[in-house]
């Protein structure tokens, strides 16, 4: 379980690296007059990233079923996010 544990955790802490990638591009890029990624797409990246970060907190405050469905929501949730905002 701990692999697993620590796996989340590297997706999480990608999938909040990607969000706060995202929201410095579209400020960058609404500041120079460029186009950005959009602020629906800054809101889905920091969404998710809270909703990843929360889970992985929970899967690493318990155990057995109950921490491998926490780092079951952040493997869920962060490919989703790259399937709906980056590959779709």
């Amino acid at each position: 379980m701990r692999v697993v544990r620590g796996l989340s955790g590297v997706v999480a802490g990608g999938t909040l690296v990607l969000a706060a990638t995202v929201a410095i591009t579209a400020i960058i890029g609404a500041r120079r007059g460029f186009p950005g990624p959009g602020w629906a797409a800054v809101a889905w990246h920091v969404t998710a990233a809270a909703a990843v970060l929360a889970a992985q907190i929970y899967a690493d405050r318990h155990r057995g079923f109950a921490a491998f469905f926490g780092c079951l929501v952040v493997f869920v949730i962060a490919g989703y996010l790259l399937w709906a905002q980056w590959w779709n």
